[in-house]
């Protein structure tokens, strides 16, 4: 994927997607390069459209974003969980208190 992410960044660079300039990328996020993989991608892009690959990629992303909500339920429900632990807690600790101020009262 970090492949991938080089030539997408030196696309919205305006900078060509060539060997050298997706090495460059590649070292700079201190990634070890692969020459032939490089090599690979450069070939395989050199016949796609990039600017309408990513028009027509929306509608696959669209689907994504209706997913989030209904991860965030559990979450959600998870904290209020963990808030009526804490105040379990809270409430045996204020318990445990008042039997000792008995002992001492």
């Amino acid at each position: 994927m970090e492949y991938i992410y080089a030539a997408l960044l030196l696309h919205r660079a305006g900078k060509p997607i060539d060997e050298e300039n997706v090495t460059k990328v590649l070292e700079v996020a201190g990634i070890q390069t692969d020459p032939a993989r490089v090599k690979a991608l450069v070939a395989a892009l050199s016949e796609i459209d990039i600017d309408e690959a990513i028009k027509s990629a929306p509608t696959v992303l669209a689907a994504a974003p209706a997913a989030a909500p209904a991860e965030a339920a559990p979450a959600a429900e998870e904290k209020k969980e963990e808030e009526k632990k804490e105040e379990e807690e809270e409430k045996k600790e204020e318990e445990a208190l008042e039997g000792l101020g008995a002992l001492f009262g």
